[in-house]
């Protein structure tokens, strides 16, 4: 009877796995869809999504920050360790590692790549990020395939420091660099056989402003469990359209595979015809962007009802996220009061208390209203100002016109203005001559780390005061907190600084938090491993492990 059982499940396991996925099926090729084409293939200097989406798939890190997980894991790195101080890091290379063309890639190209981004006459955006206590990382070779990366001070991020950073080819870049042409190297017009690197692809063919075929590079590092070569696709195709309509019109005419990063207007059209074109919807929920309404906090700053922190809660209390989240994002975005979102899991610190009616917050800051409910501060001038908007971005538009109706309501007359990107960030960054204006950023990565340039006084990032000082007392209360989260290396002390942080923007409300928009990707049946993350590239992170799925 025993026997006879044990049969029985053996035939039902072998039924099941019968009509199971292989796992990682080898061939076949993928059609991603993209707004626009990249820029080049010079990793260095790549700040454009379309060009990091690219590089991203020609090049290797030592380690990298797994998308699911939101934890190192290692790449070309073997192994690494953090000194007990928090001082070294020792990173172990991979053996046998190759390039794309067959060259051993050694310790030479890591300290290569590293003296590349910390040369200033290079001007890498990284350079900034690769320094500590304001002092950049030493780095020297520790033996044979050994790093060691000295800091000047602690790093409670610790080896997150190094992600990310694509290893550099020395003996097809180093004369480019050393004959100052290093910013031109590898342009868009660049030939496919002179593009070199450690990732799972390689350059093909480029027709551009068409498309771009990347192809399986065989000496690519990685393996599977089971011992099997990555990546499992043959090719990767890049298609180009302007605009999201164009997007997923292509990828309903069966033109594409794969589109990501659209709204919730497109999920919805995609969603009445999924079906009958085969296609695989995800809603990954929130992701790390966050839109935001800016006031201008600098010292230039016209308007003195921003520097008053009722006002700012007023107006926070006013504006109605959730119809923001339903019409302007169908329903595909979550509302929130902070600049941390869900997304980033345990560094999260909850939703902020509420802050009260904002009638009620007004009156108690001495505004008050005309004989027809205009809003007056407490000298008695009507309380009015200009909202900019990207003028090319119909979320933000619609965003903007919700919030003028809610000011609307409160007796505030906050005009919005559409302007062209550019010259909407000039006015922001460089000129600092605005009122308000509605924009987004996107954290680089969960830990706390991401956001020091976006909220502390030194941070270029710092939108709402690109001074550079702490001018007012919660403003030196960040800087000393996040001194703090980044100093020490125990992640309950600062999980807890970092919460801390969060309620003091919440309160102060320098940039009224909005929505943050949900991942939304799009792909055809039988395209398996497709798992959009939040971190780095937000749906090509792990294209080495695409596959089709075959009867």
């Amino acid at each position: 009877m025993q026997m006879r059982s044990a049969r029985l499940c053996r035939g039902l396991l072998l039924s099941v796995l019968a009509v199971l996925p292989v796992w990682g099926q080898s061939g076949g090729r993928v059609v991603v869809v993209q707004r626009s084409e990249p820029r080049g293939f010079q990793p260095v200097y790549a700040v454009d999504e379309p060009s990091r989406a690219v590089i991203g798939l020609l090049h290797a890190p030592l380690l990298r920050i797994h998308s699911e997980t939101q934890e190192t894991e290692a790449a070309l790195a073997e192994s690494w360790k953090v000194s007990p101080d928090g001082l070294v890091i020792t990173v172990a290379l991979r053996r046998g590692v190759q390039f794309s063309d067959g060259t051993p890639l050694t310790v030479d190209d890591v300290l290569f790549t590293f003296a590349v981004h910390q040369d200033p006459a290079v001007a890498s955006p990284q350079r900034e990020v690769l320094q500590v206590g304001g002092k950049p990382l030493a780095v020297s070779a520790a033996g044979a395939g050994a790093i060691k990366f000295q800091m000047a001070e602690p790093y409670a991020a610790g080896e997150r420091l190094l992600a990310g950073i694509a290893i550099l080819p020395k003996h097809r870049m180093q004369a480019a660099y050393r004959e100052g042409r290093f910013r031109t190297f590898w342009g868009l017009g660049t030939k496919p056989e002179e593009l070199v690197g450690a990732g799972p692809f390689r350059v093909k063919t480029v027709e551009p402003g068409q498309r771009m075929v990347l192809e399986r590079n065989p000496r690519y590092w990685k393996r599977d469990k089971a011992g099997k070569t990555m990546p499992y696709l043959d090719e990767m195709e890049f298609v180009f359209a302007a605009g999201e309509d164009a997007q997923v019109a292509r990828l309903l005419a069966g033109e594409a595979d794969l589109a990501a990063g659209f709204g919730g207007g497109s999920y919805r059209a995609i969603e009445a015809n999924r079906e009958r074109r085969g296609i695989r919807l995800t809603d990954a929920g929130p992701s790390l962007d966050y839109t935001f309404l800016l006031f201008n906090l600098n010292p230039e700053s016209k308007r003195e009802w921003f520097g008053q922190t009722a006002f700012r809660q007023a107006v926070s209390a006013a504006v109605d996220r959730e119809s923001i989240a339903r019409l302007v994002y169908r329903g595909r975005a979550s509302a929130i009061r902070g600049p941390v979102t869900p997304a980033r899991q345990k560094w999260f610190a909850g939703p902020p208390p509420p802050f009260g009616k904002p009638r009620e917050i007004l009156t108690s800051a001495g505004y008050r209203w005309d004989t027809e409910g205009r809003l007056l501060d407490p000298k008695g001038a009507t309380v009015s100002f200009t909202l900019l908007v990207n003028a090319a971005n119909p979320a933000y538009t619609h965003t903007g016109a919700i919030i003028e109706e809610d000011l609307k309501k409160l007796g505030i007359a906050a005009q919005v203005v559409p302007m062209e990107f550019r010259s909407l960030v000039d006015r922001v960054v460089n000129r600092k001559d605005f009122d308000a204006a509605i924009m987004a950023l996107r954290p680089g990565d969960v830990d706390p780390a991401a956001d020091v340039n976006a909220w502390v006084s030194a941070g270029k990032t710092r939108l709402w005061n690109l001074s550079g000082k702490a001018i007012r007392p919660w403003e030196t209360e960040i800087d000393e907190k996040m001194r703090a989260v980044m100093a020490t290396r125990d992640q309950a002390v600062r999980r807890r600084l970092f919460h801390e942080v969060q309620r003091i923007l919440e309160r102060e409300a320098p940039m009224v938090c909005l929505v943050s928009p949900n991942l939304l990707v799009a792909s055809r049946m039988g395209l398996e491993n497709v798992r959009p993350g939040v971190i780095g590239d937000l749906v090509l992170w792990n294209a080495d492990e695409w596959y089709w799925r075959r009867p």
